[in-house]
């Protein structure tokens, strides 16, 4: 729990970091361009500058309301759920994992596509929860990709794609070897990439408590089993769809109350 947060708070602090140290160096420059009355660049500067600025304070701020929802989950055992706009969610948490892994690997080269429904309605969940949810599954992705990466050729575009909808076919849920349906109208969040890939061997696995396939140090997120157990708790279940060195698909479902 305490690697979980730490690592969801160093995400925004990364930016912050890196953004400050960018704004010291075009000060820098700015001096210099001054020192040579090139007012045009020194213009240029300073909006480089500003926009770094608004990134600094648009972090600062996703670091403040981590901490807020770990002050509110510390008042009270159970989360309130509030209605909540899941495109604007998914979004928030794609961009945090994106950027988080991007500050910290330089090499970093994966992209992502996003194909959210518009028509899309609220739904009450506990945001911070299911948000804490979303980001276990795309950095999960990420680290996939990655890891494909480094055993492919050049012509190997590491990609994740998320995609929202709503869901009225049945779907089965592979929990800790049983199976679960819903023909219940729902959310339906897909983070679907292609990277390594999930063994038939462990697919009934992955979702029982402290299993990792990652390598001792890297398995710092929330972990499937309690990812399973929050999406659980909101009345849905996790779908996996997954072949090895092809990639894998997880869908979080929701239904609708």
């Amino acid at each position: 729990l305490t690697a979980g947060i730490a690592h969801e708070i160093k995400n925004p602090l990364n930016f912050v970091k890196n953004f400050s140290e960018v704004s010291i160096e075009l000060l820098d420059e700015m001096k210099e361009e001054l020192s040579q009355g090139n007012l045009p660049s020194v213009i240029e500067i300073t909006e480089d500058i500003k926009v770094d600025l608004e990134k600094i304070n648009q972090h600062g701020k996703r670091a403040d309301s981590i901490v807020q929802g770990m002050l509110e989950h510390s008042r009270s055992s159970v989360g309130d759920k509030v209605e909540t706009d899941i495109n604007t969610l998914v979004d928030e948490f794609l961009r945090l994992s994106y950027h988080g892994i991007m500050a910290k690997d330089k090499d970093f080269k994966a992209k992502f596509t996003t194909d959210f429904d518009p028509q899309l309605p609220k739904l009450e969940v506990v945001t911070q929860d299911i948000g804490r949810v979303i980001l276990n599954l795309i950095n999960n992705a990420f680290y996939a990709v990655t890891e494909r990466a480094k055993k492919e050729s050049n012509s190997y575009i590491p990609t994740v794609e998320v995609s929202t909808c709503l869901d009225k076919l049945e779907i089965k849920s592979p929990e800790i070897g049983k199976s679960q349906t819903s023909n219940q109208k729902s959310i339906k969040i897909t983070i679907k990439d292609n990277g390594t890939g999930i063994p038939d061997s462990i697919k009934e696995k992955i979702f029982q408590p402290f299993f990792t396939t990652k390598p001792t140090g890297k398995g710092t997120g929330l972990g499937l089993s309690l990812a399973y157990d929050i999406v659980k708790a909101h009345g849905g279940f996790i779908d996996l769809k997954s072949e090895e060195n092809v990639g894998s698909s997880f869908s979080i479902v929701l239904p609708l109350a």
